[in-house]
């Protein structure tokens, strides 16, 4: 019998148990507040709907062997919008929803073979508002759920924003097949491959200096604004960083637009961003989302309230962070309830179940001692505080 969990699975000790559940209720007492329901999307699902419509790629979804095409969820989001647009579809809009569950990534190994890694991810989901307003609200409380995390200052939180229509800009002026080429280039910040294209020198210059436009909100759309004038797109981003700049000030956060920002997945059609922590050796991305108004329709839902955003935390990078401990997490104090040679087993039981009555933590040690001493000396062993005599 092999003894070592599968390549990219995690036994989780008890302690790291306890800062997940921890981080979890933090994330959901938020949610709460701003009136998000919690959902349970089913971690198997058919492939058409993990892919959402062919915005994952398929070699990122963990297929299973069985007689329907199905496979284990590489995210949630594609899961919770089908059910908002199919068992939720009577619902009034918006619609608010959150969920908290494991996800299944696939890669290769190093050795070459399939390496599938579970992640506990915690996040929300708003549909049916297809403006401004949503990101607005998204973002905000995004920022509010960061601060309930507690995070120190050398996480060095780092909010990137990207937007859609901003590639959609700089591309506007090549034709296809050359404009995909050019796409992804700047989403993988290839110099050289932009440089082996072959483009006419001003085009080129102008690519390049794309890919070093990414810093401070208000330096960026200014130089955005230079080349590509007024656009729609510049004045929401100029809008949404009115509002988040004190916010994110206040939490040590720092801001920054990249217009060649893309995520991995396929899966966003405008706002994108993710919230990146200094790990022990490189950045973390701790969390991620966007505006997914197309997975939305593909859906089912009519184009008037064809709209979803949403963001993802990941609790076990988070937990991973340097510094992050299970100290900050008070531990309610817990009984051991001890007997001995001249009590029983059943009496100390009944005695326990009358400590949960009353809403406490305590645990009965099974073997008799034979004196106060010896169960003295059990205490710290069992993790609890006190100890429940009991002697006829």
């Amino acid at each position: 019998m092999a003894l070592q969990p599968a390549t990219g699975a995690r036994d989780l000790n008890p302690k790291q148990v306890q800062q997940n559940q921890h981080l979890r209720e933090q994330l959901a007492m938020v949610y709460r507040h701003w009136g998000y329901d919690e959902v349970s999307p089913p971690q198997v699902e058919r492939l058409d709907t993990l892919m959402a419509g062919g915005a994952i790629a398929s070699h990122d979804v963990v297929r299973l062997v069985a007689d329907d095409p199905l496979g284990l969820r590489p995210e949630m989001t594609a899961s919770i919008a089908r059910a908002a647009c199919t068992r939720l579809k009577d619902r009034p809009r918006p619609l608010r929803l959150c969920a908290c569950g494991t996800i299944f990534e696939s890669r290769t190994a190093e050795e070459g073979g399939l390496c599938i890694e579970e992640k506990l991810h915690s996040g929300v989901e708003l549909f049916g508002v297809k403006d401004l307003a949503a990101e607005l609200e998204l973002l905000t409380l995004l920022l509010e759920a960061m601060n309930a995390l507690s995070l120190l200052g050398e996480h060095q939180p780092q909010l990137l924003i990207g937007h859609t229509s901003l590639m959609e800009l700089v591309l506007a002026p090549f034709e296809p097949p050359i404009r995909e080429e050019i796409r992804t280039c700047l989403i993988q910040y290839d110099r050289l491959g932009l440089e082996a294209m072959g483009l006419e020198a001003s085009d080129l210059k102008r690519l390049l200096n794309l890919l070093d436009c990414r810093g401070t909100p208000q330096t960026i759309l200014d130089l955005l604004g230079e080349s590509f004038g007024s656009q729609p797109v510049l004045n929401d981003l100029k809008r949404l960083f009115l509002h988040l700049s004190p916010l994110a000030e206040q939490q040590s956060l720092t801001l920054q637009l990249d217009p060649t920002f893309h995520p991995h997945h396929e899966l966003y059609d405008g706002l994108v961003f993710q919230l990146v922590c200094q790990g022990v050796s490189a950045p973390v991305v701790i969390a991620r989302g966007g505006r997914y108004d197309g997975l939305v329709q593909r859906c089912g839902e009519g184009e008037l309230n064809a709209g979803g955003v949403g963001f993802s935390f990941c609790l076990d990078d988070i937990r991973d962070l340097p510094g992050s401990s299970p100290e900050h997490v008070k531990r309610q104090p817990s009984i051991l309830v001890c007997w001995s040679d001249d009590s029983t087993l059943e009496k100390a039981l009944l005695k326990q179940t009358s400590w949960h009555a009353q809403g406490q933590v305590a645990q009965c040690d099974l073997r008799p001692c034979r004196n106060r001493e010896e169960a003295d000396q059990r205490l710290q062993p069992s993790g609890c505080n006190t100890i429940d005599w009991l002697s006829d």
